[in-house]
């Protein structure tokens, strides 16, 4: 029943409906082909077969009994960042060596609660910091897409490469991912499948491992744009748990799909324009703006001046929330715990053992831009920075721009363990250079395949929208989908 796993999520849920299968059927062929795939493309770093069938049973008895929620027997992957009751949760890190919380992040609890099943947990960077899934402690994951003609492994993007991965190779029907600089629209574009980043607030943290407390936010990953409406409506909600999550009520974002973008005012930043962008992307770029023209939007050039900061500043915020979330993990209570001769040593040496790379050197660069001396010169900085850059978007806003076009990522896919992104951490920070302003503002961003570059792989588009205004991008996206077609990999795993 392979092909089962090809649905999107609307139509899956139509066919459940009508009884053409069960929950426990299409379950059973998810995770058929994740036992056959995951060995080659590591995009799981557990599977919870027991589980699965066992929450697809309950699933099949509530429908039975005519009861039936919004995501009913819907098979999801789950990002090792997202707390699953008694199933590991480590964010792809070693520190958290067999943990497995006694509780649910509100998140995942809303999806069980609209009948959603659990495949298993996702791969991702090391707590969510990297943009390429090579920073995991469970090795890179592949992505399912590769060159013409070319045996080249590429990664998925990150930090949500697992979630971007095993959604276009068919491994899960959609996922559940995060984005604090772009990692959820950045894969997305990687992987030619459909990310949003919901408004800051609009999903609650509770639950959710931290990076950056004032700019993670959780989203979904999915095939298609009506499949990241349906998700998303499931897993945003009001939490009292999350102090940061917004009171408003959830719309029905898929209502929002096919209305008409006539009239629409849509901004193409000029700063986005970078020396050196890759033709294909520019021509991707104007191609969506062609589409959006041809759907009836007028098209304005805007100017958003203080983009050029975006990255630095983020580079110093994220840091340095990231230095004081990840004090907690010192090995006396959970996770991993290296001996040492005495307590101070224990930390030091558990620390050494269980942060990855980059986590060291993020968790450094905060720790360094909070200290005494440098925090009003770097952090208090950046902060400034940040309102700059929100202000910029305000004032476009209130100029009666409805969203902002823009491209999602300066490239397609590039290759794991690329020497140049290996030798230069920047240049693998330069990945999020679209990206990073929509969380710094703590707006809405969409990521929409809408084209292959010259080499055969998925690029992008980036769509941006006012605070709580999903719906409008979820509208504007399908137009750019509906002219652009689906996007799927040659299947060679």
């Amino acid at each position: 029943m392979s092909d089962l796993t090809h649905l999107t999520i609307a139509e899956a849920r139509a066919k459940l409906a009508t009884k053409d299968f069960t929950a426990l059927e299409l379950t059973d062929a998810y995770l058929g082909a994740i036992d056959a795939a995951n060995d080659t493309l590591n995009a799981y770093v557990a599977v919870t077969h027991e589980q699965a069938r066992d929450m697809a049973k309950a699933s099949d008895a509530r429908r039975s009994a005519g009861e039936t929620s919004a995501l009913e027997g819907i098979p999801l992957g789950i990002k090792d960042l997202f707390a699953t009751e008694g199933v590991h949760t480590q964010a792809a890190s070693h520190i958290l060596d067999g943990f497995k919380p006694r509780y649910e992040s509100t998140v995942t609890a809303n999806l069980w609660a609209d009948g959603a099943v659990m495949l298993g947990k996702l791969n991702m960077d090391e707590f969510a910091m990297g943009s390429s899934n090579e920073t995991s402690y469970y090795g890179p994951v592949k992505n399912p897409w590769r060159g013409q003609g070319s045996n080249t492994d590429l990664v998925p993007g990150g930090s949500s490469g697992g979630s971007a991965a095993a959604v276009a190779a068919w491994l899960c029907a959609g996922a559940t991912a995060t984005d604090t600089g772009g990692s959820i629209r950045q894969p997305a574009a990687f992987t030619g499948t459909v990310g949003i980043k919901p408004t800051y607030g609009r999903c609650s943290r509770w639950g959710t491992v931290a990076f950056a407390s004032s700019l993670d936010q959780a989203g979904p990953i999915a095939r298609d744009v009506r499949d990241a409406a349906i998700l998303l409506k499931s897993m945003a909600s009001v939490d009292p748990k999350d102090t940061t999550s917004v009171d408003l009520p959830v719309p029905d974002y898929e209502a929002a799909l096919g209305q008409s973008v006539k009239g629409m005012k849509i901004g193409i930043p000029r700063e986005y324009r970078l020396d050196g962008m890759p033709e294909d992307v520019e021509k991707l770029w104007s191609q969506g703006i062609a589409y959006l023209r041809d759907a009836g939007a007028e098209i304005v050039d805007i100017s958003l001046p203080h983009t050029k900061y975006a990255l630095p500043a983020y580079y110093i915020v994220a840091p340095a929330e990231a230095s004081s979330n990840l004090a907690r993990y010192d090995g006396v209570r959970y996770g991993l715990r290296v001996p040492g001769k005495d307590i101070t040593d224990m930390y030091e040496q558990t620390r050494a053992a269980g942060f990855g790379r980059e986590v060291k050197r993020r968790i450094m660069i905060g720790t360094y831009v909070l200290s005494a001396g440098y925090y009003d010169a770097y952090y208090v900085r950046a902060q400034k920075v940040r309102t700059l850059i929100k202000r910029d978007f305000e004032t476009v806003f209130a100029d009666g721009i409805d969203a902002i076009l823009t491209p999602a990522t300066p490239s397609s896919a590039f290759g794991i363990a690329d020497q140049d992104m290996a030798a230069d951490p920047v240049k693998m920070y330069l990945n999020d250079i679209f990206t990073v302003t929509v969380n710094m503002a703590g707006l809405p961003g969409i990521a929409v395949p809408a084209g292959l570059d010259a080499k055969g792989l998925p690029l992008g588009l980036q769509l941006i929208g006012k605070p709580f205004e999903e719906e409008t991008l979820f509208r504007t996206a399908h137009v750019i989908e509906q002219a652009a077609g689906r996007f799927q990999p040659t299947k060679w795993w």
